[in-house]
């Protein structure tokens, strides 16, 4: 018999995959200029020049067998230093060189770091709305996922967070700035956040560990992403360069273990040993090094905000409500019914693709991904207003 739990995910691809699949088939069908796409949060922009430069030096000046051979499991030492060194400058925060680990994008941060802290009756809470994968990878480690419900805006909302905290749970995801609201956490909320968790951590009599998923840290429009080792002691960040450098496909990012959390040391061996149970060691060695390289190169964040504003614009004038982001590429858009999922569904008929925000915990809204060309979004407008005037 085959693990029913693996096929299941299988044979049922993410709501989000099965739209983006949906969409590549019209595109076929009909064009791809006449296909709205909002599913994936697939970035549009190329990377910065300094990434393909460090790419062609390394490949025309590093010998082939280092360059393309194994690391140590952890990562390269030297890159590992580069982003210890990069963290101390951007944020004045001591980041050991032996608390980080290189990993194959976010999705295998998460997934070891959920399996390094969780066994069978543990709980991982998160904050709707959420990445719906969340759930996935903490099954994978035996524990449950319960998401804590926000306030009217989406934002966290402490009450409930404090009431959801029971003997069971180990550690809370947070994402920030947040997919799919594109909202960033104040440090005050912040900060009230991590006195909860020190308050439950006494009270309880073990520690709970904050989990930072930070692929769209460096994508905001103005607004501090505040660095949240330097909030709470028990946390761990999990990071991703796809966003920031354009580069989702070569999945590439890092654990880094606050050497202020409890337990630190055992917590990364435990880190260790979760990668190499799951397969994960030894991170893609070219691009362990050309991120090492890049490490204060970013995007070009102002196009993705010229997309923001131009979205935010043109739905504002033709009557939608929804929520402003403050960063990330992402918008959540209230149905007029209440009702995402018709919402979406009534999309596809005008050719716009855009999840219901259902399996995001928002099921109100469906999310937009603004990560498209400026073009798709001015050319968008009318299709949203036949598709708002069908609801009317």
């Amino acid at each position: 018999m085959l693990n029913q739990k693996y096929l299941n995910l299988g044979v049922r691809r993410s709501d989000i995959r099965e739209l983006f699949e949906y969409a590549k088939a019209l595109k076929a069908e009909i064009g791809e200029e006449n296909v709205f796409d909002f599913s994936l949060g697939n970035p549009s922009i190329a990377p910065p020049n300094s990434v393909n430069e460090s790419i062609k030096s390394m490949v025309d000046s590093v010998n082939a067998t280092t360059l393309h051979g194994y690391t140590s499991a952890q990562g390269d030492f030297n890159v590992r230093k580069a982003i210890s060194d990069s963290i101390k400058q951007k944020f004045d925060f001591f980041m050991p060189t032996d608390n980080i680990y290189m990993t194959c994008g976010a999705a295998a941060s998460l997934t070891i770091t959920l399996c390094a802290l969780c066994q069978a009756g543990d709980t991982v809470l998160g904050f709707k709305p959420y990445f719906p994968e969340y759930a996935v990878f903490t099954q994978t480690s035996g524990a449950t996922f319960i998401p804590v419900d926000g306030d009217k805006g989406l934002d966290i909302d402490l009450v409930n967070f404090e009431k959801s905290i029971n003997k069971s749970v180990k550690a809370v995801i947070i994402n920030s700035p947040n997919n799919p609201s594109g909202k960033i956490y104040s440090l005050e909320k912040l900060n009230a956040l991590a006195q909860i968790l020190c308050n439950k951590s006494k009270e309880l009599g073990h520690p709970i560990y904050l989990i930072s998923d930070e692929p769209y840290r460096e994508i905001s429009y103005g607004k501090e992403v505040p660095f949240i080792p330097a909030i709470y002691d028990n946390t761990i960040v999990c990071y991703s360069f796809s966003k920031s450098l354009s580069l989702p496909g070569e999945r590439i990012g890092y654990i880094a273990v606050s050497p202020k959390a409890y337990d630190s040391q055992n917590v990364y061996y435990a880190i260790m040993g979760a990668g190499r149970a799951l397969g994960y060691v030894c991170a893609p060695s070219l691009f362990q090094r050309v991120i090492a390289n890049n490490l204060f190169a970013v995007a070009a964040v102002e196009l993705y905000q010229k997309n923001r504003d131009a979205l935010c614009d043109g739905l504002k004038k033709l009557g939608y409500t929804f929520i402003n982001p403050d960063g990330a590429f992402y918008l959540l858009l209230k149905a007029p019914d209440g009702n995402g999922k018709n919402l979406s569904d009534l999309a596809k008929k005008h050719n716009i693709i855009m999840p219901s925000g259902e399996s995001f915990g928002a099921p109100e809204y469906v999310r937009i991904s603004y990560c498209v060309s400026y073009d798709t979004i001015i050319n968008s407008m009318p299709a949203f207003k036949t598709l708002l005037e069908e609801y009317k």
